[in-house]
Parts: C-alpha cells; sequence; structure tokens
C-alpha cells in the first residue's frame, strides 16, 4: 500500500509540474508575456515574498532565461565605471560573460567569457535575454556577438562576430533586438548594406538569407504572426516595417515608418486585421491587412494623442485594446483601430515622468505581474477597464542610472512558480507559489 501511494504522490507531482512552462526566452515559450502556471500566490505574505538565492554577478539589462534545470543569464564586467546616464559613445573595456546557473539552488555551473570593448551609450551590459532550446543556448551580446553554447556545460558550437562579418557598426543602444527561433533557422538584426535582418542555420550559423537595408538597425525583435493564408515573419526597423516569408527572406509587403532618434524598440503587434508599431514621439503607425493575401495599407500614422508611444516595455493586446507604458511614465490603454485613449493614469509608478519610466507587465491569469524600474513587484489587474493594484513588494534594489535616477531596466523570467530577475550587483529567486 505505501508502495502504492507513492507511485501515487510522483504521478501527481509529476502531473502538477507539467502544467508549468519554461521561460526559455524573452517574454516566455511563446513570446507573449503570459504565464501558464498553476498554484500562484494572490497576496504577498506578511514581510514580503520568500527569496530563495541570490547570486552575485556583474552589469546588465539582459533578462534571465530559464529551462529545466537551468537558468542562463549573461552580464558584463567592465574595467572602469560604467554605471553613467548618456546619449554618447565611449570606450569602456571589459569581459562579456554567460552564466549557466542552477535554477534550484542559484549556483553558477560553467562560464563562458569573452573580451569585449563596449562603445554604446548605457554601457552597463548586454540586453537580449539568452535563448534556449533543446541541448543548446543563443546569446547576442550587447556589441554584436552572437554566440550558440551547449546548455550541459557552455563550450561554444560556433559564433558570429556580427559587426565584423557584415560591415556594420553597433548602434548607439547596443544589439538589443532579441533572435528567433524559427523552424530551423535563427533570425538576427544586424544592420548593413542588404544585412538588415540575418536568418542564420541555428546548428551552425550558416546564414540561410539576408534582406533589407535601413539608416539604422534599430532595436525592434522580430516576430510572426498568421495572416493573410500564410505564416509572414514581421521586421520593424527606423525606416520602414516589412512583412518577409520566414523560409526565403522574400518580402510580401513594406510600409514606410519613421522613427525618432533611429529608436524603434517594440514589435509589431496584431490586433485582429490590424497591426500596430509605435516609438518615441508619437511615432506610430496602424496598418490593416488582408485577411486574404498577404497586404497591408496603411490607417493613421504618428498622430497625436492618441496610440502609444512604448519604450523600454512590450504591450500586450486584449481584445481590440492594447496595454503599455508610455514614454511619458504612464500606463495606459487605447482602442483599435481608432487609437482612442481608454485611460491612462502614473499610478504604477507612483510619481510625475522623468523620461522612460519603465515596468515589465507580465499576464497570469486575470491579473498582471509587473516588475518597476524601482525594484518592486506589483500584482495588479489591468483591464480594458484601468489598473487596481492588489499588492506590492521591494524585492531589488536600482542600481542603474538614467534620466537622473536610480533604476533597475531588466524584464524578469517566470517559472517554477517563481520570479529571476537580476540588477548590476545580482541574479535573484523570489517565490512566487500559493501557500
Amino acid at each position: 500500500m505505501s508502495c502504492l501511494l507513492a507511485v501515487v504522490l510522483v504521478m501527481v507531482g509529476n502531473s502538477s509540474r507539467t502544467v508549468a512552462e519554461d521561460w526559455p526566452q524573452w517574454m516566455g515559450k511563446q513570446r507573449d508575456n503570459i504565464w501558464r502556471e498553476e498554484r500562484v500566490l494572490e497576496k504577498f505574505p506578511e514581510g514580503g515574498p520568500k527569496i530563495c538565492f541570490q547570486t552575485a554577478i556583474g552589469g546588465g539589462y539582459a533578462g534571465p532565461a530559464v529551462a529545466g534545470s537551468w537558468l542562463v543569464v549573461t552580464d558584463f564586467v567592465a574595467e572602469d565605471n560604467v554605471k553613467v546616464d548618456n546619449f554618447n559613445r565611449a570606450s569602456f573595456p571589459g569581459t562579456e560573460r554567460v552564466h549557466g546557473v542552477d535554477v534550484t539552488t542559484g549556483k553558477v555551473v560553467w562560464t563562458h567569457s569573452d573580451r569585449v570593448d563596449y562603445t554604446i551609450s548605457y554601457p552597463a551590459g548586454p540586453r537580449c535575454t539568452p535563448l534556449i532550446e533543446e541541448d543548446r543556448v543563443y546569446t547576442l551580446g550587447a556589441e554584436g556577438l552572437l554566440l550558440c553554447l551547449n546548455l550541459a556545460d557552455g563550450t561554444e558550437r560556433w559564433r558570429k562576430n556580427l559587426p565584423e562579418v557584415y560591415k556594420t557598426k553597433t548602434p548607439l543602444w547596443g544589439y538589443a533586438a532579441h533572435p528567433l527561433i524559427d523552424g530551423p533557422r535563427l533570425i538576427c538584426v544586424v544592420g548593413g548594406e542588404g544585412t538588415q535582418t540575418v536568418a542564420f542555420d541555428k546548428m551552425t550559423g550558416q546564414e540561410i538569407w539576408r534582406q533589407g537595408t535601413a539608416s539604422e538597425p534599430g532595436y525592434s525583435p522580430p516576430t510572426w504572426i498568421e495572416h493573410g493564408g500564410v505564416r509572414q515573419l514581421i521586421l520593424a526597423n527606423p525606416q520602414a516595417v516589412h512583412s518577409v516569408n520566414s523560409e526565403t527572406g522574400a518580402v510580401y509587403w513594406t510600409q514606410s515608418y519613421e522613427a525618432t532618434n533611429g529608436s524603434i524598440i517594440m514589435s509589431p503587434v496584431l490586433v485582429g486585421d490590424y497591426l500596430f508599431v509605435g516609438g518615441y514621439s508619437n511615432h506610430n503607425l496602424l496598418l490593416q491587412l488582408n485577411p486574404n493575401k498577404p497586404e497591408a495599407t496603411v490607417v493613421s500614422r504618428d498622430v497625436a494623442k492618441k496610440f502609444l508611444s512604448p519604450v523600454n516595455v512590450q504591450p500586450f493586446v486584449q481584445g481590440n485594446v492594447v496595454i503599455g507604458m508610455d514614454q511619458g511614465g504612464d500606463l495606459m490603454a487605447f482602442e483599435v483601430p481608432s487609437g482612442k485613449r481608454l485611460w491612462q493614469t502614473p499610478e504604477l509608478l507612483g510619481k510625475r515622468s522623468e523620461g522612460s519610466e519603465t515596468a515589465f507587465l507580465v499576464r497570469h491569469r486575470d491579473r498582471c505581474f509587473i516588475f518597476t524600474e524601482q525594484g518592486e513587484i506589483v500584482i495588479a489587474k489591468v483591464s480594458t477597464e484601468g489598473l487596481e493594484v492588489l499588492d506590492r513588494a521591494k524585492v531589488m534594489e536600482p542600481t542603474n542610472n538614467a534620466f537622473g535616477r536610480q533604476v533597475v531596466w531588466c524584464a524578469p523570467a517566470f517559472a517554477n512558480r517563481k520570479m529571476y530577475v537580476r540588477n548590476d550587483q545580482q541574479l535573484i529567486c523570489i517565490d512566487l507559489s500559493a501557500p
């Protein structure tokens, strides 16, 4: 009887584990910022959530990735002080690192290191979340060093130094467009003449196709949609939005877009038959897609006091409404296709805007778990009706500078009923399991 009970308990334990998803890349397994896990707390315990581990690391904006027993995070150890708040280029020598971490204990199991000179603004460290698939992990450093490593031990499978190979210049704010795996291809924003976007064989690093030229690479991660009867890879750069065939790079359609200072950061979002992309200073674009073939027409362009100008945070879609952080520091919602703002509030950060206020929103059932630049986790209901804060707790100190204030700009990972997040000094694991 005791043996039978043990078997049943193991089966139940395994069943509950399969409900959860890993967080193996930017915005999670499905790149949609939805946390699909059961038995997650609804309110923090008295004294705040439990910190499961703290691991010392260096600087960076790149979020961690979690898959199975592994967590992978990147950082930069500089020889000089890099905590500067600037829009200029300087030279900061140091070491860019990739760490393979035991997801349970926080112990660093392996580290892969490269000497890198940072020549970018905000030179704290890498921007792109690692991408884990099966026994491999892909990382893209701030100066364009693209790596494929063995997940088990960090040994190198292949590398590409994108600025060297493609004769291009690192963007002012570094390489920040998170690579995308699409079948056998690893798709990256590269820059350069005819190589704005490049698809690599994910196993060998060999180039499969190249596409496009723009004045600057921009920072918008590639994304794909199913629409018009085909799978479309959507690429946004500072001068245009393209739809291409992800297998060949052939262009389906192109619509012009003008980004302020080359800064297009968000991935375009699909809202029914509409595609929205927005950047600084009301440089927004709404396209209507043909449901029968890959084709797009402009509905509106650069409309003031409507839509949204996101900066560091990817907005999300709820019905025909887009919700996200505006460059003015407010959380807001607008409807599609009118662009009408339904509501906006500074309550999330609780202060007047100083520029590019940042809070990363992840949806869980009818709530959001939000990590703010002040180092707080906020549990809130965020809907087409507005924001309702349910609870909040300070879990981490901001360790970097932006616009004269202290910030932590890092997208967290959610897996194993926990949140994993970093600043420029440590990686922490926070227990969010229900009692």
